[in-house]
């Protein structure tokens, strides 16, 4: 009776695991997953992401967001440190928040090409950040982030 009891839940928890959510999964392996990229790639970009919103939120909001990820401070040591500004960020800071999208996408040029990836690249990971960010943190917090890309 006690090998039935064990073999049930461990056959639980292959079942659990098979449909772990992305905030049950941690953000950076999601990112390795579905983009396809190192982890050294994902938790810098994420971190990229997440210091751009750090810079561009008021302090509570902020907060709201990080609140809900618990690996935020590992996040944002892993973002790049960049000196230099590309063409694409220069352009960023020149456009500022009356830019969009296109002006906060421009802002993380650097920290990504300093990590192998494309601008482009910020396009596909704020979706999964997104995602990750709803589910770990809410709407409001996922609203936030959303609205500074």
């Amino acid at each position: 009776m006690k090998g039935y009891s064990f073999a049930r839940h461990l056959m639980l928890l292959f079942v659990l695991a098979a449909f772990a959510t992305p905030a049950s999964a941690g953000l950076v392996d999601t990112l390795v997953d579905q983009l396809g990229i190192t982890k050294k790639q994902a938790a810098g970009g994420s971190g990229a992401i997440f210091d751009y919103a750090k810079k561009n939120l008021e302090p509570e909001e902020f907060s709201e967001i990080a609140d809900g990820v618990p690996e935020m401070d590992d996040l944002l040591g892993a973002a790049p440190k960049v000196e230099k500004k590309s063409t694409m960020g220069q352009l960023g800071g020149m456009l500022g928040d009356k830019g969009g999208s296109a002006a906060a996408i421009a802002a993380l040029a650097d920290s990504f090409e300093a990590l192998g990836l494309d601008a482009d690249m910020a396009r596909q990971f704020l979706p999964v950040v997104y995602d990750y960010v709803q589910s770990s943190a809410g709407d409001a917090a996922m609203g936030l982030l959303k609205g500074l890309f």
